[in-house]
């Protein structure tokens, strides 16, 4: 059944599920493996999923909780295409619909695609 209202538990799930398929995406997969290491289940995974489901929270609910810098970890990371992120993107909206009812996913996905596009720019991705 799918969630109709949001909570950090579903928040967490939905975060859960997308980075799963982050993981084994042969897109932006190898992106997050080279930070992160090839073990989803260590430290380091942990403590970025942890920040994710914190930073999704706090988008969800309009709460000011996220103070980490969004954009400059992406500003070291080579190699970047729009497809990158046009992938990133088809997976988070996949699993947005998995998770939530329509009415939540379009929201979480109107907010990811303002993401992805403000990213892009400032990336000087095309």
């Amino acid at each position: 059944m799918k969630e109709d209202k949001i909570t950090r538990e579903n928040v967490r799930l939905f975060v859960m599920q997308f980075y799963a398929k982050v993981f084994k995406d042969e897109i932006v997969g190898p992106f997050f493996i080279a930070e992160l290491g090839e073990d989803i289940e260590s430290e380091h995974w942990v403590e970025h999923l942890e920040i994710l489901v914190g930073f999704w929270t706090a988008i969800a609910f309009g709460t000011p909780k996220y103070t980490r810098q969004l954009f400059l970890p992406h500003t070291k990371l080579v190699n970047l295409k729009k497809e990158t992120f046009e992938r990133w993107l088809k997976l988070f909206d996949e699993t947005q619909d998995e998770v939530y009812v329509e009415k939540i996913a379009e929201k979480f996905k109107e907010r990811a695609h303002i993401i992805a596009g403000n990213f892009m720019r400032n990336l000087a991705i095309t």
